[in-house]
Protein backbone atom coordinates (compact mmCIF):
# COMPACT_ATOMS: atom_id res chain seq x y z
CA UNK A 1 0.00 0.00 0.00
CA UNK A 2 1.18 3.52 -0.69
CA UNK A 3 0.13 6.71 1.04
CA UNK A 4 -0.18 9.92 -0.97
CA UNK A 5 0.62 13.34 0.45
CA UNK A 6 -2.29 15.70 0.89
CA UNK A 7 -1.43 19.36 1.21
CA UNK A 8 -4.75 20.59 2.59
CA UNK A 9 -8.25 19.26 3.18
CA UNK A 10 -10.99 20.44 0.85
CA UNK A 11 -14.29 19.65 2.59
CA UNK A 12 -16.38 21.94 0.38
CA UNK A 13 -15.32 20.16 -2.79
CA UNK A 14 -16.12 16.75 -1.28
CA UNK A 15 -19.59 17.85 -0.22
CA UNK A 16 -20.20 19.25 -3.71
CA UNK A 17 -19.06 16.00 -5.32
CA UNK A 18 -21.37 13.98 -3.04
CA UNK A 19 -24.32 16.20 -3.92
CA UNK A 20 -23.58 15.79 -7.64
CA UNK A 21 -23.41 11.99 -7.28
CA UNK A 22 -26.73 11.90 -5.42
CA UNK A 23 -28.35 14.18 -7.98
CA UNK A 24 -27.09 12.09 -10.91
CA UNK A 25 -28.41 8.89 -9.31
CA UNK A 26 -31.79 10.50 -8.70
CA UNK A 27 -32.02 11.74 -12.27
CA UNK A 28 -31.13 8.27 -13.55
CA UNK A 29 -33.94 6.68 -11.51
CA UNK A 30 -36.41 9.31 -12.74
CA UNK A 31 -35.35 8.70 -16.37
CA UNK A 32 -35.78 4.93 -15.88
CA UNK A 33 -39.25 5.42 -14.42
CA UNK A 34 -40.29 7.68 -17.29
CA UNK A 35 -38.95 5.22 -19.86
CA UNK A 36 -40.84 2.31 -18.33
CA UNK A 37 -44.04 4.35 -18.06
CA UNK A 38 -43.92 4.89 -21.82
CA UNK A 39 -43.78 1.16 -22.60
CA UNK A 40 -46.90 -0.50 -23.92
CA UNK A 41 -46.42 -3.93 -22.33
CA UNK A 42 -47.34 -5.39 -18.97
CA UNK A 43 -45.08 -5.61 -15.93
CA UNK A 44 -45.25 -9.43 -15.87
CA UNK A 45 -44.07 -9.46 -19.51
CA UNK A 46 -41.15 -7.17 -18.80
CA UNK A 47 -42.94 -4.47 -20.86
CA UNK A 48 -42.48 -6.59 -24.00
CA UNK A 49 -45.44 -7.23 -26.31
CA UNK A 50 -47.55 -10.04 -24.89
CA UNK A 51 -46.37 -13.30 -26.44
CA UNK A 52 -48.86 -15.24 -28.59
CA UNK A 53 -46.55 -18.17 -29.42
CA UNK A 54 -44.74 -20.83 -27.43
CA UNK A 55 -41.40 -19.38 -28.49
CA UNK A 56 -42.50 -15.91 -27.44
CA UNK A 57 -43.16 -17.18 -23.92
CA UNK A 58 -39.61 -18.52 -23.81
CA UNK A 59 -38.24 -15.12 -24.87
CA UNK A 60 -40.29 -13.36 -22.20
CA UNK A 61 -38.97 -15.71 -19.52
CA UNK A 62 -35.36 -15.13 -20.58
CA UNK A 63 -35.90 -11.36 -20.74
CA UNK A 64 -37.45 -11.19 -17.28
CA UNK A 65 -34.77 -13.42 -15.77
CA UNK A 66 -31.98 -11.21 -17.18
CA UNK A 67 -33.62 -8.06 -15.82
CA UNK A 68 -34.17 -9.58 -12.38
CA UNK A 69 -30.49 -10.58 -12.22
CA UNK A 70 -29.43 -7.11 -13.38
CA UNK A 71 -31.63 -5.39 -10.80
CA UNK A 72 -30.28 -7.57 -7.99
CA UNK A 73 -26.74 -6.62 -8.95
CA UNK A 74 -27.79 -2.99 -9.24
CA UNK A 75 -29.38 -2.97 -5.79
CA UNK A 76 -26.22 -4.53 -4.31
CA UNK A 77 -23.97 -1.93 -5.99
CA UNK A 78 -26.22 0.99 -5.04
CA UNK A 79 -26.35 -0.31 -1.46
CA UNK A 80 -22.56 -0.52 -1.25
CA UNK A 81 -22.22 2.98 -2.70
CA UNK A 82 -24.71 4.35 -0.18
CA UNK A 83 -22.98 2.58 2.68
CA UNK A 84 -19.59 3.98 1.66
CA UNK A 85 -21.01 7.49 1.33
CA UNK A 86 -22.47 7.33 4.85
CA UNK A 87 -19.81 5.29 6.67
CA UNK A 88 -16.80 7.07 5.23
CA UNK A 89 -18.11 10.59 4.90
CA UNK A 90 -15.87 13.39 6.03
CA UNK A 91 -16.32 14.39 9.68
CA UNK A 92 -16.07 17.92 11.01
CA UNK A 93 -13.02 17.08 13.10
CA UNK A 94 -11.15 15.42 10.22
CA UNK A 95 -8.01 17.37 9.37
CA UNK A 96 -6.62 15.10 6.68
CA UNK A 97 -7.75 12.51 4.19
CA UNK A 98 -7.50 8.84 5.19
CA UNK A 99 -4.77 6.65 3.77
CA UNK A 100 -5.12 6.44 -0.03
CA UNK A 101 -4.64 2.94 -1.50
CA UNK A 102 -3.22 2.30 -4.97
CA UNK A 103 -4.56 -1.22 -5.35
CA UNK A 104 -6.11 -4.18 -3.57
CA UNK A 105 -5.35 -7.51 -5.20
CA UNK A 106 -8.14 -9.59 -3.56
CA UNK A 107 -10.76 -7.00 -4.49
CA UNK A 108 -9.50 -6.75 -8.06
CA UNK A 109 -9.63 -10.54 -8.42
CA UNK A 110 -13.18 -10.54 -7.05
CA UNK A 111 -14.25 -7.78 -9.47
CA UNK A 112 -12.87 -9.85 -12.36
CA UNK A 113 -14.22 -13.29 -11.43
CA UNK A 114 -17.76 -12.24 -10.51
CA UNK A 115 -18.56 -10.43 -13.83
CA UNK A 116 -17.09 -13.34 -15.83
CA UNK A 117 -19.30 -15.76 -13.89
CA UNK A 118 -22.37 -13.56 -14.46
CA UNK A 119 -21.72 -13.31 -18.20
CA UNK A 120 -21.18 -17.07 -18.43
CA UNK A 121 -24.58 -17.72 -16.82
CA UNK A 122 -26.33 -15.26 -19.15
CA UNK A 123 -24.54 -16.79 -22.14
CA UNK A 124 -25.66 -20.29 -21.17
CA UNK A 125 -29.36 -19.41 -20.94
CA UNK A 126 -29.23 -17.28 -24.07
CA UNK A 127 -27.56 -20.03 -26.10
CA UNK A 128 -30.03 -22.60 -24.76
CA UNK A 129 -33.08 -20.55 -25.74
CA UNK A 130 -31.61 -19.52 -29.10
CA UNK A 131 -31.07 -23.17 -30.00
CA UNK A 132 -34.69 -23.96 -29.07
CA UNK A 133 -36.08 -21.00 -31.05
CA UNK A 134 -34.15 -21.97 -34.19
CA UNK A 135 -34.87 -25.69 -33.93
CA UNK A 136 -36.74 -26.88 -37.02
CA UNK A 137 -36.52 -30.62 -36.39
CA UNK A 138 -40.22 -30.97 -35.55
CA UNK A 139 -42.58 -31.71 -38.42
CA UNK A 140 -44.57 -28.56 -39.32
CA UNK A 141 -48.29 -28.55 -40.06
CA UNK A 142 -47.93 -25.53 -42.36
CA UNK A 143 -44.96 -24.39 -44.46
CA UNK A 144 -44.82 -20.81 -45.72
CA UNK A 145 -42.05 -19.57 -48.00
CA UNK A 146 -41.86 -15.87 -47.08
CA UNK A 147 -40.12 -13.83 -49.76
CA UNK A 148 -38.91 -10.31 -48.95
CA UNK A 149 -38.63 -7.78 -51.74
CA UNK A 150 -38.34 -4.03 -52.13
CA UNK A 151 -40.70 -3.12 -50.51
CA UNK A 152 -43.29 -5.77 -49.75
CA UNK A 153 -43.81 -9.48 -49.21
CA UNK A 154 -44.80 -12.64 -51.06
CA UNK A 155 -46.26 -15.60 -49.17
CA UNK A 156 -46.02 -19.07 -50.73
CA UNK A 157 -48.26 -21.56 -48.93
CA UNK A 158 -46.21 -24.59 -49.91
CA UNK A 159 -48.41 -27.52 -48.88
CA UNK A 160 -51.56 -25.85 -50.22
CA UNK A 161 -49.91 -24.84 -53.53
CA UNK A 162 -51.15 -21.25 -53.49
CA UNK A 163 -49.68 -17.83 -52.77
CA UNK A 164 -50.30 -14.17 -52.05
CA UNK A 165 -48.17 -11.43 -53.63
CA UNK A 166 -47.97 -8.04 -51.94
CA UNK A 167 -47.24 -4.55 -53.21
CA UNK A 168 -45.65 -1.58 -51.48
CA UNK A 169 -47.90 0.00 -48.87
CA UNK A 170 -49.40 3.41 -49.64
CA UNK A 171 -49.49 5.16 -46.29
CA UNK A 172 -52.06 7.89 -46.85
CA UNK A 173 -53.10 8.26 -43.23
CA UNK A 174 -56.69 7.53 -44.19
CA UNK A 175 -58.73 4.68 -42.62
CA UNK A 176 -58.61 1.40 -44.49
CA UNK A 177 -54.95 1.59 -45.54
CA UNK A 178 -54.10 -1.57 -43.60
CA UNK A 179 -56.69 -3.57 -45.51
CA UNK A 180 -54.54 -3.28 -48.65
CA UNK A 181 -51.45 -4.75 -47.01
CA UNK A 182 -50.47 -8.35 -47.79
CA UNK A 183 -51.94 -10.61 -45.11
CA UNK A 184 -50.39 -13.81 -43.80
CA UNK A 185 -52.90 -16.36 -42.48
CA UNK A 186 -51.83 -18.95 -39.90
CA UNK A 187 -53.92 -21.63 -38.16
CA UNK A 188 -53.95 -21.50 -34.38
CA UNK A 189 -52.43 -24.36 -32.36
CA UNK A 190 -50.60 -25.63 -35.44
CA UNK A 191 -46.85 -25.57 -36.04
CA UNK A 192 -45.84 -23.27 -38.91
CA UNK A 193 -42.42 -23.29 -40.52
CA UNK A 194 -41.21 -20.11 -42.24
CA UNK A 195 -38.73 -20.56 -45.07
CA UNK A 196 -37.20 -17.11 -45.60
CA UNK A 197 -35.72 -15.92 -48.89
CA UNK A 198 -35.02 -12.51 -50.40
CA UNK A 199 -35.53 -11.14 -53.90
CA UNK A 200 -32.93 -8.38 -53.67
CA UNK A 201 -31.30 -7.04 -50.49
CA UNK A 202 -31.18 -8.07 -46.83
CA UNK A 203 -34.60 -7.87 -45.18
CA UNK A 204 -35.77 -9.13 -41.79
CA UNK A 205 -39.06 -10.94 -41.14
CA UNK A 206 -40.54 -9.67 -37.88
CA UNK A 207 -43.88 -10.10 -36.16
CA UNK A 208 -43.46 -8.27 -32.81
CA UNK A 209 -46.17 -10.37 -31.11
CA UNK A 210 -44.12 -13.50 -31.90
CA UNK A 211 -41.06 -11.98 -30.12
CA UNK A 212 -38.87 -13.51 -32.80
CA UNK A 213 -37.38 -12.33 -36.08
CA UNK A 214 -34.84 -13.58 -38.60
CA UNK A 215 -32.91 -12.01 -41.45
CA UNK A 216 -33.58 -12.78 -45.11
CA UNK A 217 -30.29 -12.80 -46.99
CA UNK A 218 -29.99 -12.86 -50.80
CA UNK A 219 -28.77 -16.23 -51.98
CA UNK A 220 -29.34 -17.91 -48.63
CA UNK A 221 -32.28 -19.67 -46.95
CA UNK A 222 -33.14 -19.18 -43.27
CA UNK A 223 -35.84 -21.08 -41.39
CA UNK A 224 -37.65 -21.02 -38.07
CA UNK A 225 -40.90 -22.34 -36.65
CA UNK A 226 -43.68 -20.85 -34.54
CA UNK A 227 -46.58 -22.38 -32.68
CA UNK A 228 -49.34 -19.73 -32.28
CA UNK A 229 -51.37 -20.26 -29.13
CA UNK A 230 -54.21 -17.78 -29.64
CA UNK A 231 -56.17 -16.18 -32.44
CA UNK A 232 -56.01 -12.50 -33.33
CA UNK A 233 -54.80 -9.83 -35.74
CA UNK A 234 -51.15 -8.81 -35.51
CA UNK A 235 -48.71 -6.54 -37.33
CA UNK A 236 -45.59 -7.49 -39.23
CA UNK A 237 -42.78 -5.45 -40.68
CA UNK A 238 -39.24 -5.51 -42.00
CA UNK A 239 -36.71 -5.05 -39.18
CA UNK A 240 -33.67 -4.40 -41.40
CA UNK A 241 -33.06 -1.03 -43.06
CA UNK A 242 -33.43 -2.06 -46.70
CA UNK A 243 -33.78 1.15 -48.69
CA UNK A 244 -35.83 4.26 -49.27
CA UNK A 245 -39.25 2.76 -48.50
CA UNK A 246 -38.23 0.42 -45.70
CA UNK A 247 -40.85 1.99 -43.41
CA UNK A 248 -43.60 0.92 -45.83
CA UNK A 249 -42.60 -2.73 -45.89
CA UNK A 250 -45.56 -3.82 -43.76
CA UNK A 251 -47.91 -6.78 -43.62
CA UNK A 252 -50.77 -8.16 -41.54
CA UNK A 253 -50.89 -11.48 -39.71
CA UNK A 254 -54.15 -13.24 -38.89
CA UNK A 255 -54.01 -16.24 -36.60
CA UNK A 256 -57.34 -18.00 -37.15
CA UNK A 257 -59.09 -21.31 -36.60
CA UNK A 258 -58.60 -24.11 -39.11
CA UNK A 259 -61.92 -23.49 -40.90
CA UNK A 260 -61.11 -19.81 -41.52
CA UNK A 261 -57.63 -20.73 -42.69
CA UNK A 262 -59.00 -23.29 -45.16
CA UNK A 263 -61.53 -20.73 -46.44
CA UNK A 264 -58.73 -18.20 -47.08
CA UNK A 265 -56.68 -20.79 -48.97
CA UNK A 266 -59.74 -21.55 -51.10
CA UNK A 267 -60.20 -17.83 -51.83
CA UNK A 268 -56.58 -17.49 -52.99
CA UNK A 269 -56.99 -20.43 -55.36
CA UNK A 270 -60.28 -18.97 -56.65
CA UNK A 271 -58.39 -15.78 -57.52
CA UNK A 272 -56.08 -17.83 -59.74
CA UNK A 273 -53.14 -17.86 -57.32
CA UNK A 274 -52.24 -21.49 -57.89
CA UNK A 275 -48.77 -22.95 -57.66
CA UNK A 276 -45.84 -21.01 -56.21
CA UNK A 277 -44.00 -17.79 -56.95
CA UNK A 278 -40.71 -19.03 -58.32
CA UNK A 279 -37.53 -18.21 -56.40
CA UNK A 280 -35.72 -18.04 -59.74
CA UNK A 281 -37.05 -14.46 -59.89
CA UNK A 282 -34.33 -13.53 -57.42
CA UNK A 283 -31.42 -11.63 -59.04
CA UNK A 284 -29.09 -13.50 -56.65
CA UNK A 285 -29.52 -17.25 -57.14
CA UNK A 286 -29.82 -19.41 -54.07
CA UNK A 287 -26.42 -20.87 -53.18
CA UNK A 288 -25.93 -24.54 -54.03
CA UNK A 289 -25.58 -25.60 -50.40
CA UNK A 290 -28.98 -24.03 -49.59
CA UNK A 291 -31.01 -25.28 -52.56
CA UNK A 292 -32.28 -28.33 -50.63
CA UNK A 293 -33.82 -25.98 -48.05
CA UNK A 294 -36.22 -24.47 -50.59
CA UNK A 295 -39.64 -26.18 -50.44
CA UNK A 296 -40.02 -28.63 -53.31
CA UNK A 297 -42.89 -26.67 -54.86
CA UNK A 298 -40.57 -23.90 -56.09
CA UNK A 299 -37.51 -24.07 -58.32
CA UNK A 300 -34.20 -22.35 -57.71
Amino acid sequence: MRQHDVSAPRPQRRRTAQRRTTTALGLSLVALALALSGCAGRVQDGFLPRAVTEGGERVTSLWNGAWIAALLVGVLVWGLIGWCVVAYRRKKDDTALPVQLRYNVPMEILYTIVPVFMIAVLFYYTARDEAALLDTSKHPDVVVNVVGKKWSWDFNYVNEQTYESGTQAELTGEPGTEENLPTLYLPVDKRTEFVLTSRDVIHSFWVPAFLQKLDMIPGRVNKFQVFPTETGDFKGKCAELCGAYHSRMLFNVKVVDQATYDAHIADLKAQGNTGQLDNSLNPSKVMDEDTHLIPSAGSN
